[in-house]
């Protein structure tokens, strides 16, 4: 049967020690392919069904390596390239690789650093397999995420596209209203029109009639000449009104009017103008209830509320940041030409964070490392100060960790093929049962702690418990 999974490639210059690290990635469950030089390189990149990662141990001399990753980056979507350190060795990578390396990582690196390493690079290859090949491409591409709360935008997204109902997002400042907003445009029938942004809350109440109809010439002091408004310049697409709970109440009214009758007329002026245009409203504010309060008017909401797509704050979403941090990295590089590395506790110091600000907080932060660090790792001592979490706290779970990982390099080295060989499902079936059994104890039988200890999902522990039919000691089993 031929293989259709992504393959992780290693390069080095020894074969021996290429195929010793491939055999290391193999035994995890990951399809590997081994390049000793440019040629072999290449081929193996061309037959491969996609690429994973990369691994490459480095020695003076390969002067090829960094042109070929940069075409190979290209080639294969961005595929993470990783530098493979020997024991002891403190180096960074050469100067040509730093902005193409990823991170180090060691030749002895544990089973759990790199089953983490792995699940991390396949999850953004099928999260950008799913960009390629989907219809819907812009979904994926701008609505960066794997978790359900994103995916449940991205389906109410595809939905209401393809009708011409008035769509309210609501979300914190920060996750991406108008995104979803460009999202549905440009999935719509209406894409190839403008799309029109306006931010309600940023114009004063005075001139805000005339951003959305426009004015006349001499309808106000300084009005010198006839201007058109945002209604006129987005006919036949999409008007984004943002924030719209800072409207004033009495452009409210008039504003209700124009969806209600499709007609307005420009300050200064009686004579109407039809309109051919999807409003897509967004606000941070609960409209309920300041209709409620009396400073949002009932009729309006329930005008605007025909489809509303609720956008839930990063906090809620911890699943989607390392999705976030690859994208914004990416995007760095090819927009501003800065290259960016953050350290696994970097990274995990961010997934704890807050973010208030929530996702243009992110990118922000990622932006302002890649100015103070470029080229280079970013450690999580080097992360501003209310990024991390406390010192001690921090220790102490890299301590857990390290005596955890600990004991499974010991059990790893442990294993020896007896001289009459193994039956290797059934003997790795039992390993797992007895790793899975080990995390549960130790974790007084709350799946949650286990399945973090084992680095899984919760739900993916629950099935393989039932899979191998694990329970509590004492448990009755059912009939």
């Amino acid at each position: 049967m031929l293989n259709h999974d992504p393959a992780v490639i290693v390069v080095d210059s020894c074969r021996e020690r290429a195929e010793e690290f491939a055999a290391y990635t193999r035994f995890l469950g990951f399809a590997t392919a081994t390049a000793v030089d440019e040629q072999t390189f290449f081929r193996e990149v061309t037959a491969q069904p996609g690429v994973l990662a990369i691994f490459i141990g480095v020695e003076t001399g390969q002067q090829w390596l960094a042109p070929a990753l940069r075409r190979a980056k290209e080639d294969t979507g961005g595929s993470p390239c990783f530098l493979l350190q020997s024991a002891g060795d403190t180096a960074g990578p050469p100067a040509g690789l730093q902005p193409l390396v990823r991170r180090m990582v060691s030749r002895q690196a544990d089973y759990k650093e790199l089953l983490g390493i792995l699940r991390q690079a396949q999850l953004v290859h099928e999260y950008r397999a799913r960009a390629d090949d989907d219809l819907s491409a812009a979904l994926y591409k701008n609505l960066i995420g794997g978790s359900r709360d994103i995916e449940s935008v991205r389906h109410l997204a595809r939905q209401v596209a393809a009708t011409e109902a008035t769509v309210l997002v609501n979300g914190e400042s920060g996750t991406g209203k108008e995104v979803v907003a460009r999202c549905v445009h440009e999935l719509s029938a209406r894409r190839e029109q403008p799309f029109v942004p306006l931010n309600c809350g940023a114009i004063p109440a005075e001139l805000l009639e005339s951003e959305l109809f426009g004015h006349e010439k001499g309808a106000f002091t300084g009005a010198l000449s006839a201007r058109k408004g945002r209604f006129e310049i987005a006919q036949g697409g999409t008007l984004f009104l943002d924030e719209i709970g800072d409207m004033p109440l009495d452009m409210q009214v008039k504003l209700l009017r124009v969806l209600q009758e499709r007609t307005f007329e420009r300050v200064g002026s009686h004579k109407p103008i039809s309109t051919d245009v999807r409003v897509i409203a967004a606000t941070h504010r609960n409209l309920e209830q300041m209709v409620a309060e009396g400073s949002f008017r009932m009729d309006l909401f329930f005008r605007l509320n025909v489809f509303p797509i609720e956008i839930s704050p990063l906090r809620d979403r911890v699943a989607d940041i390392p999705l976030l941090i690859d994208s914004f990295i990416g995007r760095l590089e090819r927009e501003q030409g800065r290259s960016l590395r953050l350290s696994d506790c970097a990274v995990a110091a961010l997934v704890r964070y807050h973010w208030p600000g929530n996702v243009r907080e992110l990118f922000n932060l990622l932006e302002r490392m890649a100015i103070l660090y470029p080229d280079r790792l970013v450690k999580w001592s080097e992360l501003p100060e209310k990024f991390r979490p406390n010192q001690e706290l921090f220790e102490e779970q890299v301590n857990e960790t390290a005596q955890w990982q600990e004991q499974l390099r010991a059990a790893a080295s442990s294993m020896e093929l007896p001289p009459e060989g193994i039956d290797l499902k059934p003997h790795l079936a039992e390993i797992e049962r007895r790793l899975m059994t080990e995390a549960l104890d130790r974790s007084d039988w709350v799946v949650a702690r286990a399945a973090k200890l084992l680095n899984l999902q919760r739900t993916t522990l629950v099935e393989k418990m039932r899979k191998f039919a694990i329970q509590r000691p004492g448990e009755l089993t059912g009939s």
